[in-house]
């Protein structure tokens, strides 16, 4: 669902092609087609409504599976068209239209495209890459890295270089981040954007693990954190394929500008911090960006001024925020743990997969891509027994009506019970476990009188013997009778045992006194 929803985007929001959709989704164009075509049979718009989850989006797509009816498609001539292409003012629209009016049945002009591509590479030659103006942004890492030291331990970093280029103009940005982590690679594409004041129109990523969960040819996944990126931006993201260097040879060949003209020159300097090595990067980029093409008028700025910044789409107007997805198991509590701390959903999802979504200050909790429960993050020192943060209205009925009840009063209730209970159930509030915790075990406890009546004081009695303050243990003392039974005598003193190499409180005593001699002279 996750992939229909980005189609949808795509076209509906973007109004891209549907094979510039295929391309970013990994989808073959009919499908791309197909999925629109339910959309707008199901009188979808976007954005879709926020309270359509995965499974209804499927309902409403998938009623019925209608046949597709495939017009028969004639092969051209494929290398005669690529010769007409060489000549002057010739264009793949121009024989296309040419292709239609000898077979009125075959195919439509993106598939025309497709084909074509297809054959050209069999034949083993590179199809030239045309960048229009604000399209293609090409990102990778640079191969080198720049040393970052630490100043109080003198160990050594290797800082890593996050390379961007327009296509149009060939501008660039670089910059130095720790790690090539998800959250310097989303942070990296940020800097990057403000830096070139505007939004193109589509990002070529390499397969990067922080940006593609799964590399792939055919149907590459991208990371949950990037996908929510390119919504942010109203961006498409296009991975190069895997084992296709030429998808993003424009940026390799930025990749070895940027090592050539400013890693090599700053290989003997020693950085202690990021922004003393990015001030330094910066000042060569600028140098770089500056400097005039060799073959042809003008410079990357010159360029980037002329064509890619007039039609570069503008900045969103609330900076994006970088989430980290996990998924994890609702637990038997209806509790969802994350980094030691537990965070309720409402409790009809106990025992489900959900996927958790966290920011700095929040924690989303989504199951079919509806939210289930949000609450503010906490922080703190991992523990055995993890913190809680329960919303009322997660509880089912009868556990809110314990939450309400006070420890006074279910200490009260005990007392009527009998004085070992109540000092049993004021044992077990003493105890490290949380308080909803404490409070479940002090109502299973009480719960016991209706089956086991005047036994429970007897259990208690025991278990307060035995310093057993669980509801776990009385249970098993009732259910095994043991309330009946005799406590076992416990000795006031332990029998000492005579040895040589037992020392007695005589032994000490003398040297306390040879300790105070010492101390007075």
């Amino acid at each position: 669902m996750r992939k229909i929803r980005e189609v949808l985007r795509l076209k509906l929001e973007l109004k891209l092609s549907d094979r510039l959709i295929g391309q970013s989704v990994r989808l073959a164009r009919s499908t791309v087609q197909d999925y629109v075509a339910r959309a707008n049979q199901a009188g979808l718009t976007w954005p879709l409504p926020p309270e359509l989850d995965d499974v209804q989006l499927e309902a409403l797509l998938f009623r019925t599976r209608e046949q597709a009816a495939v017009s028969p498609a004639h092969q051209p001539d494929w290398a005669a068209l690529d010769r007409e292409l060489r000549r002057k003012g010739v264009t793949r629209q121009l024989l296309w239209e040419e292709y239609r009016r000898q077979h009125p049945d075959g195919w439509q002009y993106a598939t025309f495209n497709e084909n074509y591509r297809k054959w050209k590479a069999t034949t083993g030659l590179s199809m030239r890459q045309t960048h229009r103006a604000g399209e293609k942004l090409f990102v990778d890492y640079a191969g080198l890295t720049l040393p970052l030291t630490d100043p109080r331990s003198g160990d050594v970093q290797a800082g890593q270089v996050f390379v961007a280029t327009l296509g149009a103009s060939d501008y660039t940005y670089a910059e130095v981040t720790r790690s090539q982590g998800l959250h310097d690679w989303i942070e990296s594409h940020i800097r990057a954007l403000n830096f070139f004041g505007g939004v193109p129109e589509i990002i070529v990523p390499d397969n990067l693990k922080a940006g593609v969960t799964h590399a792939s040819r055919y149907e590459p996944e991208l990371n949950c954190t990037y996908q929510e990126f390119a919504q942010h931006y109203d961006v498409a993201v296009i991975p190069a394929r895997v084992r296709k260097p030429k998808d993003k040879a424009l940026v390799e060949v930025h990749v070895q500008i940027v090592e050539r003209r400013i890693l090599a020159p700053l290989r003997d300097r020693v950085f202690f911090s990021l922004p003393e090595a990015n001030e330094a990067v910066r000042e060569l980029l600028d140098t770089l960006n500056e400097q005039p093409f060799q073959k042809r008028p003008g410079s990357r700025r010159s360029e980037f001024e002329t064509l890619d910044q007039p039609v570069l789409r503008p900045l969103p107007t609330q900076p994006f925020e970088v989430a980290e997805w996990k998924q994890a198991m609702v637990g038997l509590d209806y509790h969802v743990t994350v980094q030691g701390h537990a965070y309720s959903v409402p409790h009809q999802y106990a025992r489900t997969r959900v996927d958790v979504r966290l920011t700095a200050r929040l924690v989303e909790i989504y199951r079919s891509g509806q939210r289930l429960a949000v609450h503010h993050r906490v922080f703190g020192e991992l523990t055995a027994a993890p913190r809680h943060t329960t919303l009322p209205d997660h509880m089912p009925a009868h556990h809110r009506h314990y939450r309400d009840i006070s420890q006074e009063q279910l200490i009260q209730q005990a007392q009527n019970i009998g004085e070992f209970t109540a000092a049993l159930v004021s044992a077990i509030f003493d105890g490290d476990k949380h308080p909803e915790q404490k409070k479940r075990s002090v109502a299973g406890l009480l719960r016991l009188h209706r089956e086991y009546g005047e036994r429970l004081e007897a259990a208690c009695r025991r278990a307060l013997a035995l310093q057993a303050h669980s509801l776990q243990s009385v249970t098993s003392i009732l259910k095994h009778r043991l309330d009946e039974a005799e406590l076992p005598g416990i000795p006031l003193e332990l029998p000492v045992a005579e040895h040589s190499n037992l020392r007695g409180p005589g032994y000490f005593a003398e040297i306390d006194e040879h300790e105070v001699d010492r101390t007075l002279n």
